[in-house]
């Protein structure tokens, strides 16, 4: 598919760090890819927040996800990586859920060690299945790739809140010596755990996330996150809670009166850029020649028939 022209493994490769947006719906995925950026994320927080209203609690499961990320998919030609949370079952589900997002062309997935019912990763009150159970997991999700080594594997643990950061290493080892590509340690608290992990798996593909305006893990520059042997940063909240600002922002101006102002918003020719306008009127002029010759044909038989 066109999302696989890159291999997630050459990305990494390119780009130090990759830096990972998250995008909620379609429009945001194409405003990832104007702005410049190789790949994005669809992770969970922001999906559940935007396409349902809902917080990040285990309320959206495997089927309401992948419809919302295949409409994404289709909009976006990036290479993405998709969050598939705990797998949503056992190993025969989580064969499932890779064959369903290989079958929609993701470039990679992640898979957490929480247990259900998970939540998102920076709120408290997590819970982790036993290492072997996720070990499992992962060999599982290995097996049903559609493509040997094609779809990049990323192992989440969020065992570091609830056993601290030395369980949180022992088990990422383990996950990539079950199978798994990369691994990602959710929820590093400061600087020294970040120095830690990262001395820990250094050459490892490596993943951590930012989840800005309220997230336990500090902002740290990406070239500094580099450094320290971190090569895949997931910003979770960046874009949802900058376009909810904006949005209550924009109602408040309704409510009160006032006209948008004209440094807040795009311009209706901007938008009509973003979204392809242009494309689409090509295709609408293509097919005017098309749809008159098919009008006169019928017009020529009627009037035979008459």
């Amino acid at each position: 598919m066109e999302h696989r022209q890159r291999s997630w493994k050459r990305l990494l490769k390119q780009h130090a760090p990759l830096l990972l947006p998250a995008a909620c719906d379609a429009l945001t995925a194409k405003l990832i890819e104007q702005a410049g950026f190789p790949a994005y994320q669809i992770g969970g927080f922001a999906l559940d927040g935007m396409r349902f209203g809902f917080p990040d609690m285990d309320v959206t499961r495997l089927g309401e996800k992948s419809a919302a990320v295949r409409d994404i998919v289709h909009a976006c030609s990036l290479p993405v990586l998709v969050d598939c949370d705990d797998g949503y079952g056992d190993e025969k589900n989580v064969v499932h859920t890779v064959h369903t997002y290989d079958d929609l062309g993701a470039s990679a997935i992640f898979i957490e060690d929480q247990k259900s019912p998970k939540k998102c990763g920076h709120m408290s009150g997590k819970e982790v299945i036993e290492p072997r159970n996720m070990a499992s997991k992962i060999r599982a999700a290995k097996s049903a790739r559609r493509q040997a080594d094609e779809l990049f594997i990323l192992a989440r643990t969020d065992a570091l809140a609830v056993n601290g950061v030395d369980d949180a290493i022992r088990r990422g080892e383990l996950y990539l010596k079950s199978g798994a590509d990369g691994v990602y340690i959710e929820g590093p608290e400061n600087i020294q755990q970040l120095r830690m992990i990262g001395r820990e798996f250094k050459g490892e593909p490596l993943a951590v996330s930012i989840l800005e305006g309220g997230g336990k893990t500090p902002w740290v520059p990406p070239s500094e996150m580099h450094a320290m042997g971190f090569n895949m940063i997931l910003y979770p909240t960046t874009l949802l809670f900058r376009s909810t600002k904006s949005v209550l922002r924009g109602l408040t101006d309704l409510k009160n009166g006032r006209p948008m102002r004209e440094d807040e918003a795009v311009t209706m020719m901007e938008f009509e850029r973003i979204v392809d306008i242009a494309y689409w009127k090509t295709i609408e002029q293509r097919a005017i020649p098309l749809r008159e010759r098919v009008r006169q044909a019928i017009d020529k038989a009627i009037k035979k028939v008459a």
